[in-house]
């Protein structure tokens, strides 16, 4: 017994390796900047006003009318724009992947821009058309519409014009991976709209649904446009419980129906559509082509219907509501310290964002543990996480004593805010994007005797460069156009430009707010532009 003690106090300490040390980092600071917020506002809704164990605040919650209404309201936006966005964008994927369109691969980068342009622009370009003193009741002389803009009709139109993307890239992913050889035997004994019905619909099915999942819980999260069309849900209200009674209690129990339904849909997802969450592979063989005869001309217009109403209509509206130039230019001028906070903060979060993703993408790409599916799923879950709960989440843990206040009231709390809600989707991407390079270069370089860093710097970091501009457009994308977090953790006195479009609606000329919105709308359009240009396909896995 002595001598088995004594061998094993002798055996000498293993040092664990530069990759073991630096991925278990990255780990810690994603669980501290994105997974902490959510945890502490689920403490917080389980405490009492006397600081010990209550079931008060979800007490309220089953039992207020309000809160029913709200439940039904928030869910009924979810499931509407689901619906209506996969109507929209299920059939304009498979006509990316498989018709023979004109200009297919600008007609792909010109669908994807209404997904990155922020929701609440879309929303207000929906109040200039259709408001009590929109650009329709202007043109006819009476209120047409605002009671439709004003309305859970309007927000589920709104957010369905910008979220079909996601089911249009879902749909086109899945229909380039089926294999031309399961339909061309099919042909066999079938036509090619039975084909379709039989073999293909089926097998893309399970992209669809989970794209479908994904926009439902997007849609619950978002804020901006209930917010500005006045559609009492969850997430205004949690707002309003914070911002306006400052009563976190409240607005933690408020959220924690969102964070069931999120962990719910990212565990549908990940069911769905497993492995596939980071491949973006396609099959070797192309599949089998849609042929529209005479329904071209009526496709072709489908799509630039399509276009002309999620990208368009509202940049039109904007533009027509700005006026003259002058306006611009003198709207920029105002608002010059919200525009170069906006730049600089996205730009610094960004490359943040991507420091971190890259090494927790890596990591997932290569593990090898049973565990990796649940990586997955705590990425989707915190990313669809509402940004009014993270941000009460960040203010509930920075501003309390023994903390380097300092932070709290500068500018860094929205950087730490950026980190918290777009690291997961940059490490899903980066994931995809390292689980394509081969293992055998790292491990030729680790026998010539090359330490992880030094290959990880030298090997995997350059071939992972056009998935690192990738990530890096869409989190600077997702930054820049941030709302519902920012507005509560901005510090007094400081602002970006999303904070500054929100706050000035109420009271400011319509021509200044559409001013600043169009241009912010335009310096996302243009990085997106960029990348489609010189990205090779990466505009594919956005």
């Amino acid at each position: 017994m002595s001598t088995a003690a004594t061998a094993i106090a002798r055996r000498p300490f293993i040092w664990p390796s530069a990759r073991a040390i630096v991925l278990s980092i990255a780990a810690i600071l994603f669980v501290a900047l994105c997974v902490l917020p959510t945890l502490y506002m689920l403490g917080v809704s389980l405490a009492g006003a006397d600081g010990g164990f209550s079931l008060d605040n979800y007490r309220h919650l089953l039992t207020d009318a309000r809160q029913r209404d709200l439940l039904l309201s928030s869910s009924l936006l979810g499931i509407g724009t689901a619906a209506l966005a996969t109507i929209i964008g299920a059939p304009l994927g498979l006509l990316l992947a498989r018709a023979d369109l004109p200009a297919k691969r600008f007609l792909r980068l010109a669908l994807v821009v209404p997904l990155v342009i922020p929701p609440y622009i879309l929303g207000l370009a929906w109040i200039y058309i259709g408001g009590s003193a929109g650009l329709l009741a202007r043109v006819y002389g009476r209120d047409l519409l605002s009671s439709w803009t004003y309305s859970l009709t309007g927000a589920v139109i709104t957010l369905s014009l910008g979220f079909f993307p996601l089911a249009m890239l879902a749909t086109e992913a899945a229909a380039r991976r089926v294999s031309a050889h399961l339909e061309e035997a099919a042909l066999l004994v079938g036509p090619p709209h039975r084909v379709l019905r039989r073999i293909t619909l089926p097998l893309i099915a399970p992209s669809i649904a989970a794209s479908i999942f994904i926009i439902f819980v997007l849609a619950l999260s978002e804020f901006g446009v209930p917010g500005l069309l006045r559609v009492p849900v969850f997430t205004t209200e949690v707002f309003t419980a914070f911002a306006a009674l400052y009563d976190f209690g409240a607005a933690t129990a408020l959220a924690v129906p969102l964070l069931v339904l999120a962990l719910t849909a990212g565990i549908a997802v990940k069911l769905l559509i497993g492995e596939r969450m980071i491949t973006t592979g396609r099959s070797t063989h192309a599949g089998l082509p849609l042929l529209l005869g005479g329904w071209r001309a009526l496709a072709i217009g489908a799509v630039g219907l399509v276009l002309f109403l999620s990208l368009g209509l509202p940049l039109t509206v904007l533009a027509v509501e700005v006026g003259r130039i002058e306006r611009i230019v003198s709207a920029i001028k105002t608002s010059s310290e919200a525009i170069a906070n906006s730049l600089l903060l996205a730009t610094i979060g960004a490359t943040l964002i991507i420091a971190l993703a890259v090494l927790l993408g890596y990591g997932r790409a290569r593990a090898r543990t049973r565990l990796r599916g649940l990586v997955d799923l705590v990425f989707i879950v915190v990313f669809a996480v509402p940004s009014t709960v993270v941000g009460i989440g960040l203010i509930g843990l920075w501003n309390r004593p023994g903390l380097p206040g300092e932070i709290y009231k500068s500018m860094a709390i929205i950087l730490i805010a950026y980190l918290a809600r777009f690291v997961p989707v940059a490490a899903l991407i980066l994931a995809a994007s390292a689980r394509q390079l081969p293992v055998s270069s790292e491990e030729a370089a680790e026998v010539a005797g090359a330490g992880w860093l030094r290959s990880f710097a030298r090997i995997v970091l350059p071939q992972l460069r056009n998935g690192l501009a990738a990530a890096w457009v869409v989190a600077f994308i997702f930054a820049f156009g941030e709302l519902g977090a920012t507005v509560l953790v901005s510090p007094p006195g400081e602002s970006t430009l999303p904070v500054r479009i929100y706050t000035m609606i109420a009271n400011t000329p319509s021509s200044e707010v559409a001013a600043l919105a169009l241009m912010q709308a335009s310096i996302i359009i243009i990085p997106l532009a960029l990348l489609g240009v010189f990205g090779r396909g990466q505009v594919d896995r956005l």
